[in-house]
């Protein structure tokens, strides 16, 4: 009915039509025209009402466009209407959906047919309401790329006075539409709408620009299918565009926006993530340009949102190991720039700080716990990755090297921190990955035999000390590593012990399983199997502390919130701990007939357990008396005390070891002391228990009375006693030799031990004191004829043993011996003191001691492995030395002077040296304490606290250089070399720890250019010293250029020209650059040249790096006139650097080190310099322009004045060597050593020249090309040198003819050797 019904009124308004077509009565045309248009309303009512209701719209517009014929004018004006009317109603939201969805697909049908001008004004329509925003809805808009595409299909359309074709009308809607402000609303439609529109690359670029520069004003929730919009238009092109766009906008959001709730833009992220990677599976070519763009654009840094979208994409197998690969190179090369960046002032002021990759990754960490599981395993891998390829490595012949710093210094080390900072917090932040992370780190403790594990080790210990209740869920997978004990190395053993051992505070099931195990172990045919038990069995008794035991602060180890579960039976566990400790140490007693390693470590182990479990003092005590008493000779009036026979075992001709006796005397001696001190304190008002006193008492005393007699009878022994006069054999080839070697090392040992003990129990008795002396003597006289016979050997003798004092004695000792000043004490310590021996001896141990812990990290006796304490303890010592130093100055000792020994002074500042590298090195958090506590007290001390660790640190460097000053006041005779040289590597140490931008680092390095300004001794390793130092200062600084030049000046000078006529100019800039100490300042010299270089190269990849990213951003380019700074700092670097260089080639080095180095470096400077000239190659190429003026003077510099130098120092050097070696031959009396010094010539020759030469050449090759670019004739400056003129000179062939002939005549022996040689 309806259809009839607008075919009748369509019919009426043809008929009205043609009606005003034919009449002129202007009147009847307007009235008419009314009519005409109120019967168009009509029809767009009547499409209006069926389009409401949802019945028969569609065959409603059918019948109107089959009334309409497009070949008329009325028919096509009357189609324009109802596409002008249908449009708005499909966008009001007033229509079901089928119904929209029906018009507008009628209307796509039909667009194709209606006229130009038709779909201008359509398309005008839709550029209009989108500027005003009434395309909120967007269903509309899906007819809009139909109409664009007819349009496109035009040959002409009117547009303003003139035409356009179709395409051109249609870029020029894009454009206008792409320019206008949009709503936030229609970005996701317009988007999609898009998808479906021809464009051109230009187009599509303009129209994906527009889109992301929407991001910041769009509702977080709409981001995501936009994003998801925008890579669908990204399979049009412009890929790179849309991924570098999506990470940028989120770089923002996450940096700069800061009113944006975090949780909801995390969820965001990773929604936006799912979209990325789902779109990425599907279009690898996607993928592709996504690694791409991240290796190119240096300049562009990673940030967290990138990370995890890395990170995701790795799930993909196919990008796996790319993404990987990219992000182990970007940390590892972030960390090396840093570390680049934080040792030069001159690339600091030109760069900003570099962007921290380890922090993202970090953030990227904490951000996936908003539900990016699909972040979370490529997290796990990457921490692993990291740990694997960058921890610590296997030395040679497989033996572990572990550097036991607390602090990551190196690239690679910080690497491996990263590594296990990723891990630990993904372990905390997600339960399901918790189980492969456990496991994973439990099978490299036990397949990873051959090389370090100790950064699993300590991963493990914090994932332990981080959840250990969580961790009992998997205490399975412990236990099955426990199985795998008895296997592993000691080390691995130790530390993984020590790292679960919280869990086996909370856990029977894992403690019976490791009793089980370590008891297996214990009868192991693996001498490590059991060291592993004894480990093992020491560790469990230091941690099961038995009821009414002491709790020393160092034995409790944190437990957050496993300890409840401890807690609730602490009064059962504690009284159950007896009887099962007790039944440890009656399997450790089986130990004590088992070789010397097991015994060793047993009696290292039993002062701690003491310490930490003191009710087990009784079995521990009596089980070292009855040990002791197998050694000891009961009969006081019998020599030597000890039964030293009984302490070796031979099988064949072998002979070893059996007992440490003198390491069981050092244990019994430290826990007997402990335990009178423990009991002196604790008999304060308690006299309960007397029995278990008297028992004390008893074995208390019995071994006070052997320890006497021992002590009594050693003094009275003499060498000949225990066979090891000087007549003996201390030879390692014999049985005898060996048998006597370890009977000097065990008698040393317990010589040491007496005197500990005495010195500790005499109380400042002179008596006692004047038996420790008798026992030095002795031990002396030993150590001596060891020494000597040692030194005939052809091979020297293996190091001297460690001393059994303890570190704690020791610092006792050096306080007694030069700090105490108690009038009562005086006359028992003048007997120690007046043995410079003995006091040398005293600093002697303590250099050993702290050699050792800077070394390992720990040292041997009691509390050695406390790091706390071994601090203390290096506070006491250094702050002793410290005033022995600097009180008593070595020009006064005379006793180092007549007997040819390091003075006490020198050896206090060999001591000094070693401390402070030691706490730089394993107590980096504590230095600013440690220079609080050297030799203040009081209200100084408090004030010293306010002060910053620069102003503590310039006031000992203060010392210091008091004291160099004066020893450089003096004359050359009187100058103690090592001593300076040890203050220098003080100064150097201390330096460190100055803020490069104080004051007191300026006053600093200014004194130290003033020192090597003045200073003219010849002394080679004190000017290569104080010259590194002044390096080391000045890099931090400014750029040490200027000062290189001038030591290249001094050099010159000191050394003379390579032309012997040319009498070079008398300078001298640094009176330390003398004639002697030349040589060595040119290899500091040119390795400064060489870092120098290192910096040059890493500017001009990092300009590279930009330019690209430039390129491809289109940045803006530099103004004219206005040269970059770094490009600037380049150009002024290097000619600094080659007028430095070009007085060094015209300087008569010394044959060797010092020409190879220059020749070295030289080709260096011209690969650099051809690189620089790669740079302006690829700038002329994107910004054509003119070159700096300092790239022109540059070029100048390096052709007219440092290459011809270079061909004159290549022939200067031939002819040098040719010389040496034709004199060498003359001398040698073997002919093999001069084939082998001619053959390292020739390599020599072979590789540092022709590498020079080919560098010049390449250099000069990039020029013309450069050149060429640039339109500026860069050639006018080189000159082609006749030194590669490689005609044959006459003259010179004659002369080496005759050299030849005369060498041919030599005796017949030396011609012997002589062999055809092999082409090479």
């Amino acid at each position: 009915m309806l259809c009839f019904y607008a075919q009748f009124i369509i019919i009426i308004i043809i008929i009205f039509f043609f009606f005003f077509m034919f009449k002129k009565n202007n009147k009847i045309i307007n009235e008419g025209y009314l009519i005409y248009k109120s019967l168009l309303l009509q029809l767009t009512a009547l499409i209006t009402n069926a389009a409401l209701k949802g019945k028969d719209s569609a065959a409603l517009m059918k019948a109107i466009f089959r009334g309409s014929p497009i070949s008329s004018t009325d028919g096509a004006s009357r189609r324009l209407c109802v596409y002008k009317h249908c449009i708005p109603l499909c966008e009001s939201g007033d229509l079901q959906t089928e119904v929209a969805s029906d018009i507008i697909g009628l209307l796509m049908l039909e667009t194709h047919v209606l006229p130009g001008p038709a779909l201008a004004a359509l398309a005008s329509l839709f550029v209009d309401a989108i500027k005003v925003g009434e395309m909120g809805n967007g269903k509309s808009l899906e007819l809009f790329p139909t109409i664009l595409t007819a349009l496109a299909a035009k040959e002409a359309i009117a547009y303003g006075k003139g035409e356009l074709s179709g395409d051109e009308y249609k870029k020029q809607l894009i454009n206008s539409l792409c320019a206008s402000r949009w709503d936030p609303q229609c970005v996701i439609h317009l988007t999609t709408m898009f998808r479906d529109v021809p464009l051109s690359p230009e187009e599509l670029q303009f129209l994906i620009e527009k889109v992301l520069r929407m991001f910041l004003k769009l509702d977080l929730q709409e981001i995501p299918p936009l994003i998801y919009q925008l890579l669908l238009l990204a399979a049009k092109g412009c890929k790179k565009l849309v991924l570098e766009g999506i990470i940028c906008s989120f770089f923002i959001m996450d940096v700069e926006v800061q009113t944006i709730p975090q949780d909801q833009l995390r969820h965001v992220e990773g929604t936006a993530i799912l979209h990325v990677v789902f779109a990425i599976r599907l279009d690898h070519e996607l993928g592709k340009e996504f690694l791409k763009s991240l290796k190119v654009s240096q300049g562009q840094p990673l940030c967290p949102f990138s990370i995890a979208l890395l990170l995701s994409v790795a799930r993909i197998q196919h990008y796996q190991e790319q993404v990987f690969e990219f992000l182990k190179g970007a940390i590892i090369k972030n960390f090396k720039d840093e570390q680049f960046l934080h040792g030069s002032k001159l690339l600091q002021d030109l760069l900003p700080p570099c962007h921290s990759i380890s922090q993202m990754i970090l953030d990227t960490v904490k951000n996936s716990v908003f539900g990016w599981d699909h972040v979370t395993q490529s997290l796990v891998q990457l921490g692993f990755i990291l740990m694997d390829s960058f921890g610590p490595k296997a030395g040679p012949f497989g033996k572990t090297i572990e550097a036991p710093t607390t602090a990551a210094k190196t690239p690679s080390q910080l690497a491996c921190q990263l590594g296990g900072q990723v891990l630990l917090e993904s372990f905390k932040m997600h339960e399901p990955i918790r189980g492969e992370i456990l496991e994973q780190v439990l099978n490299r403790l036990v397949t990873k035999t051959a090389s370090p594990v100790t950064h699993f080790i300590e991963l493990l210990s914090n994932i332990v000390m981080s959840a250990p209740m969580i961790l009992l869920e998997s205490s399975s997978k412990v236990t099955e590593t426990f199985d795998q004990l008895s296997f592993l190395p000691l080390s691995t053993v130790q530390g993984l012990l020590k790292a679960v051992q919280p869990l086996l505070k909370v856990s029977m099931s894992l403690k019976d399983a490791l009793i089980l195990v370590l008891r297996k172990a214990m009868f192991s045919s693996q001498l490590d199997g059991r060291k592993s038990a004894v480990s093992g069995f020491l560790l469990l008794l230091k941690n099961f502390r038995v009821l009414g035991s002491l709790a020393p602060s160092q034995c409790s180890q944190a437990l957050t919130s496993s300890q409840v579960q401890a807690d609730v039976h602490s009064r059962y566990n504690s009284a159950a701990n007896e009887s099962f400790c007790l039944e440890i140490l009656s399997s450790l007693r089986r130990c004590l007939g088992q070789q010397a390693d097991v015994r060793l470590m047993l009696y290292e182990g039993f002062h701690d357990v003491l310490r930490r479990n003191s009710q087990l003092a009784s079995s521990i005590m009596h089980t070292l008396l009855s040990q002791l008493k197998r050694y000891y000779e009961p009969e006081q009036d019998l020599l030597p005390p000890m039964k030293l026979e009984s302490c070796i075992s031979a099988q064949g001709d072998q002979v070893f070891l059996q007992e440490p006796l003198a390491h069981l005397f050092s244990c019994t001696v430290h826990c007997l002391l402990w335990h009178q001190s423990l009991g002196e304190n604790a008999r304060g008002g308690m006299d309960d228990e007397d029995d278990e006193e008297e028992d004390e008492g008893g074995f208390q005393d019995e071994l006070h009375a052997i320890l006497e007699s021992v002590t009594r009878r050693m003094i009275k022994s003499e060498l000949e006693d225990f066979e090891l006069d000087k007549s003996a054999d201390f030879s390692m080839t014999t049985s005898v030799g060996v048998k006597n070697s370890i009977y000097a090392v065990l008698v040393m040992g317990v010589y040491e031990v007496l005197m500990e003990y005495n010195f500790t129990i005499g109380n400042y008795s002179k008596n006692r004191f004047e038996e420790i002396l008798e026992l030095f003597k002795r031990y002396q006289k030993l150590t001596e004829i060891l020494r000597e016979k040692s030194g005939k050997g052809r091979t020297p003798h293996s190091k001297p043993p460690r001393s059994l004092l303890s570190m704690g004695f020791v610092s006792t000792l050096l306080t007694a011996l030069f700090r105490d000043s108690a009038q009562s004490h005086e006359e028992s310590l003048s007997v120690l003191r007046s043995s410079g021996e003995f006091m040398r001896y005293s600093v002697n141990v303590a250099l050993q001691k702290v050699q050792q812990l800077e070394e390992t990290g720990h040292t041997d006796g009691p509390e050695g492995q406390s790091p706390d304490k071994a601090f203390r303890y290096l506070c006491d010592i250094t702050s002793v030395l410290m005033w022995r130093y600097t009180n008593i100055p070595s020009a006064v000792e005379d006793t180092g002077k007549k007997e040819k020994t390091q003075s006490i002074s020198l050896l206090c500042l060999e001591v000094l040296l070693r401390v402070f590298s030691t706490v730089l090195q394993q107590y980096p958090s504590k230095v600013s304490n440690f220079l609080c506590s050297l030799d203040l007290s009081g209200e100084v001390e408090e004030e010293a606290e306010k002060d910053s660790l620069t102003e503590k640190t310039a006031f000992y460097i203060r010392q210091f250089q008091r004291s160099l000053f004066s020893q450089l006041s003096g004359s050359e005779e009187d100058f103690n070399s090592k001593e300076a040289q040890l203050l220098v590597s003080i100064l150097s140490l201390l330096a460190g720890l100055l803020e490069p931008s104080s004051q007191q680092f300026v006053q600093f390095i200014t004194w130290t250019v003033k020192i090597c300004k003045e200073t003219s001794f010849e002394d080679i390793p004190f000017s290569r010293g104080l010259l590194s130092l002044l390096f080391s200062l000045h890099v931090l600084y400014k750029s040490p250029v200027s000062v290189l030049w001038e030591m290249c000046q001094d050099i010159h000078s000191a050394l003379g020209d390579i032309d012997e006529d040319v009498e070079v100019e008398k300078q001298s800039h640094f009176a330390v650059v003398n004639t002697k100490t030349a040589a060595s300042t040119t290899l500091l010299v040119l390795s400064q040249v060489g870092r120098v270089l290192d910096e040059v190269d890493w500017l001009i990849a990092k300009k590279k790096g930009q330019s690209t990213s430039e390129k491809t951003a289109s940045g803006a380019t530099q103004p004219a006139g206005q040269q970059d700074p770094v490009e600037k700092a380049v150009t002024l670097q290097l000619g600094t650097l080659l007028t430095a260089l070009n007085e060094l080639v015209q300087t008569a080095l010394p044959t060797g080190a010092c020409t190879d180095t220059l020749l070295r470096e030289l080709g260096r400077t011209y690969s650099i310099l051809t690189t620089l000239l790669k740079y302006y190659i690829q700038v002329c190429a994107t910004h054509p322009g003119h070159l700096p003026a300092r790239l022109e003077k540059l070029v100048k510099l390096s052709g007219s004045h440092l290459t011809p130098q270079c061909y004159c120092f290549i022939t200067y050097v031939q002819s040098e060597e040719g010389n040496g070696g034709a004199n060498d031959k003359k001398k040698k009396k073997k002919e093999e050593e001069a084939v082998m010094a001619a053959s390292a010539k020739i390599i020599r020759q072979t590789k540092a020249i022709p590498s020079l030469i080919y560098n010049i050449e390449q250099y000069e090759k990039f020029l013309i090309l450069l050149s060429k670019k640039s339109k500026v004739n860069l050639m006018q400056y080189m000159k082609l040198s006749t030194s590669r003129d490689f005609r044959i000179n006459a003259a010179t062939l004659q002369t080496a003819m005759q050299e030849q002939q005369e060498t041919s005549q030599e005796p017949e022996e030396s011609q012997a050797p002589k062999k055809k040689r092999r082409k090479q």
